[in-house]
């Protein structure tokens, strides 16, 4: 188990309950009935990331449109080497690709997760045809 700053759960429980349409969309769509298990919006370090898998140590953040501003973009680098100082693989996905290119953002996810696992547990991970159907 990661730590975490204990302070951030009260507004990680906020925002599971107010995900914005992109991340509703890939979690009810593809992570939640993943077969390797996924959280949202977990407390990691001083962080809140997206998504989490523990065992492939990977973060899934998804960014908007307010992600692309120069001091935004600065954040998210500091953000994203602090995870990555924590062992943690960091994909970062923009919404338009979740609209656009959902299958694709799944295969992206499935093809990271199992690229982290041992062999054995990439022999039961899934592939994403039922991402590819639900687009």
């Amino acid at each position: 188990m990661k730590e975490y700053n204990k302070s951030n759960i009260p507004l990680a429980k906020t925002l599971r309950k107010n995900m914005t349409p992109w991340e509703r969309k890939l979690w009810y769509t593809f992570l939640k009935n993943y077969p390797i298990r996924f959280q949202r919006q977990k407390s990691i370090g001083n962080y809140i990331v997206d998504f989490y898998c523990a065992k492939a140590k990977l973060v899934v953040e998804l960014d908007g449109g307010g992600h692309y501003t120069k001091e935004q973009i600065k954040k998210d680098n500091i953000r994203t080497k602090e995870l990555e100082d924590m062992n943690l693989t960091v994909l970062r996905i923009c919404n338009l690709d979740i609209d656009r290119n959902f299958s694709n953002v799944c295969e992206y996810i499935d093809l990271a997760v199992k690229k982290s696992l041992p062999q054995s547990a990439m022999l039961t991970a899934p592939s994403s045809e039922g991402a590819k159907n639900a687009t």
